[in-house]
């Protein structure tokens, strides 16, 4: 287990007392004379606990203390002052700081308080890690009773158990990392680690070295060589996120990776070979980025082995009261929010708002009610404006005078019938957008796989 401590201190004698006292009892020791210079090596290097001068020239150790809780809330910081009393110690517990201790400094005081609270900095960062991989391998759940959500169960099985590479399309918050997720709790690496990169959070100058490693002194910065993400998802899965959003120059570099299995660290020259399924996702359209020069062709079709589009909420929106309940369940579990149910009229709006934010809006929106009226019953008065009086979602219309039915004779055979208007109706409309399916599912309201297994049922070539 790592040791290691920053002393922030402006005395040098106080600053060579701690760093014997310390590495005496094997702690790794680094010293900052300012508050200044510990935030410089803080933002280069983490260590497992700070001890902190309150009395420091320019930034005070309270200030210090501030943007440490900020940027870096799970660090320990022990706090230390020549002039304490009861209001300053007070005041950086509450600003929280793990300790206080007065000068002259005892030499059991710091070394009891030291091991306690690198053992409280490796806690925290164990239930982090565990937090983290708990998250990661929660099954992931489809919820939702429409056919367009049993279509994808049914797709997901197909491909799951496969190694093929999968490309999944959808609008933003429609909950294309959840299919991910779902294929590869259902693979055969299973067992292994699914490693998630949002290929749009990550500046271009880093995610080199994000998805490919470093070695130590590849870069500025680079203290240590670090795994990355290809080798993290060895024998897993890597879920590319976003991947619409790489520059050309990180796709050429991801599509030989691809290719051949293998690379070097930055700034390295041994090749890792790694054994990755790569599912990526996207909410633009790949086709016209190829067409606008931002997307490569290549790579396009070397992600597109299995092609996967989520649809939006609006297309499914019988789901949504099942949605609410499982968000009510799982925010109060995580909260402790107090139990919120609707009336049925208030169900009506939210079923026939069209959810431009799709699932993810329909998350936020349930935590907002349960913040502001956990435990009551939410009528139409009391959801936001911009969902009561949002727009609503279009119901198809059906162009009868196009598609004359003629009435059958004698007993009817209703089922027969129906599917006999389906056929016309669908073969009309395909026509109508000269073979194009993708503008015929979204004219009907239907996911494209759903529709073509309806063409093949039917018999309806398509060009």
């Amino acid at each position: 287990m790592s040791k290691n401590i920053l002393i922030v201190d402006d005395e040098d004698g106080i600053r060579y007392s701690l760093r014997g006292i310390l590495e005496d009892e094997g702690f790794d020791v680094s010293e900052a004379e300012s508050g200044e210079k510990a935030l410089e090596h803080l933002n280069e290097d983490q260590p497992d606990l700070v001890f902190l001068d309150i009395w420091l020239p320019g930034m005070d150790g309270l200030e210090v203390l501030d943007r440490i809780k900020k940027e870096w809330d799970w660090l320990p910081v022990v706090m230390i002052s020549g002039h304490g009393n009861i209001e300053t110690a007070v005041s950086a517990i509450k600003k929280g700081a793990f300790d206080f201790i007065e000068k002259p400094l005892s030499l059991e005081k710091v070394v009891i308080t030291a091991e306690k609270a690198v053992e409280f900095s490796r806690l925290q960062s164990e239930n982090k890690a565990l937090r983290t991989r708990i998250a990661a391998e929660q099954p992931a759940r489809l919820t939702g009773q429409s056919e367009s959500i049993d279509s994808m169960r049914e797709v997901i099985g197909q491909v799951a158990p496969t190694d093929a590479w999968v490309l999944i399309t959808g609008e933003n918050g429609t909950g294309k990392e959840i299919v991910a997720r779902s294929i590869h709790s259902q693979s055969q690496r299973a067992d292994k680690p699914l490693v998630a990169v949002n290929c749009a959070a990550i500046p271009e100058e880093l995610i080199e070295s994000e998805l490919f490693g470093h070695e130590k002194g590849a870069f500025t910065g680079a203290e240590k060589a670090q795994e990355g993400k290809f080798e993290l998802a060895d024998n897993g899965t890597l879920f590319l996120d976003e991947i619409g959003d790489m520059s050309l120059k990180t796709q050429a570099k991801i599509l030989r990776i691809l290719q051949e299995q293998r690379f070097e660290r930055v700034g390295g020259r041994k090749t890792i070979n790694v054994d990755v399924r790569v599912i990526a996702a996207t909410n633009k359209d790949l086709f016209q980025e190829i067409k606008n020069g931002n997307f490569r062709e290549d790579l396009y079709y070397r992600l597109k082995v299995f092609p996967l589009e989520v649809p939006p909420l609006r297309d499914r929106n019988k789901d949504i009261p099942l949605l609410i309940d499982e968000f009510i369940t799982s925010l109060n579990r995580q909260h402790g929010f107090k139990p919120l149910t609707f009336t049925e009229p208030a169900l009506n709006i939210l079923t026939e708002y069209s959810w431009p934010g799709n699932v993810r809006e329909l998350k936020n929106f349930v935590e907002r009610m349960l913040i502001m009226f956990g435990g009551k019953e939410v009528g139409p008065d009391k959801l936001p404006p911009e969902i009561a009086n949002g727009p609503r979602i279009e119901k198809p219309e059906t162009d009868q005078e196009q598609l004359p039915l003629p009435l059958p004779e004698g007993e009817v055979d209703f089922k027969k019938a129906r599917a006999d208007f389906e056929a016309q109706f669908l073969e009309a409309k395909l026509r109508e957008y000269k073979g194009n399916v993708s503008k015929l599912a979204e004219a009907v309201g239907l996911e494209r796989s759903s529709l073509y297994r309806k063409l093949k049922a039917y018999e309806i070539q398509v060009d």
